[in-house]
């Protein structure tokens, strides 16, 4: 963080962001410089960021950047999503994408596609919706390679939900909602990724 504080003083950069940083991380990286932005996962299946680190961004002022607010393409077809997957798919690798997890995770889907239909959208549409919902101060990011979700994912702006219906929604997609961890183990998330404090480096 120091030396990005240089490069923003010195005009080569504007503004600094982080992403899958813990709360402690967020409050020392802030300390040194104030922090635009922090990117994490945050989603109807993915919501264990509200307990520490939304409320830290917001205490401090800091945008929330959300990727994967359709749950890397769940909430677009539910468990159905597998059948897409090509070789090289990284989220082959996923554990909610695991056949031992899938099947709860389902229930979920479906659920979610029972209020969509109520609401005359689609359940991706809901999902992002809800994500939208969250806050001036969140910026979802759905990633998309074909127009015709691109299309969806503009029309989830039309999509309006009421305090009764994003409890229904919380209510059903609670943090035990969803079997199996984010990442494999291999990806480093703000639960893995803590820097360690400057008092317990050593020099080499």
């Amino acid at each position: 963080m120091g030396e990005l504080k240089k490069l923003v003083e010195e005009g080569k950069i504007k503004y600094i962001g982080l992403s899958e940083a813990s709360a402690s991380t967020i409050r020392r990286a802030h300390a040194v410089h104030p922090v635009t932005a922090v990117q994490l996962e945050w989603s109807l299946w993915s919501r264990d960021v509200e307990e520490e680190i939304v409320p830290t961004c917001r205490e401090l002022g800091i945008g929330i950047v959300a990727y994967s607010p359709l749950g890397l393409g769940f909430f677009s077809s539910g468990a159905k999503v597998v059948e897409s997957f090509s070789e090289g798919d990284f989220r082959k690798h996923h554990p909610r994408f695991h056949a031992e997890n899938l099947d709860h995770n389902r229930q979920l889907f479906e659920r979610v596609n029972e209020i969509a239909a109520r609401k005359q959208c689609t359940p991706s549409q809901l999902a992002l919706a809800w994500v939208h919902h969250q806050g001036d101060d969140v910026c979802p990011i759905p990633g998309t390679t074909k127009i015709e979700n691109f299309n969806q994912n503009v029309g989830a702006l039309s999509v309006k939900l009421s305090p009764e219906e994003m409890d229904e929604l919380e209510l059903i997609a609670t943090v035990d909602a969803v079997k199996g961890d984010r990442y494999d183990g291999s990806m480093p998330t703000y639960k893995n990724s803590e820097t360690p404090p400057l008092s317990s480096w050593k020099a080499t």
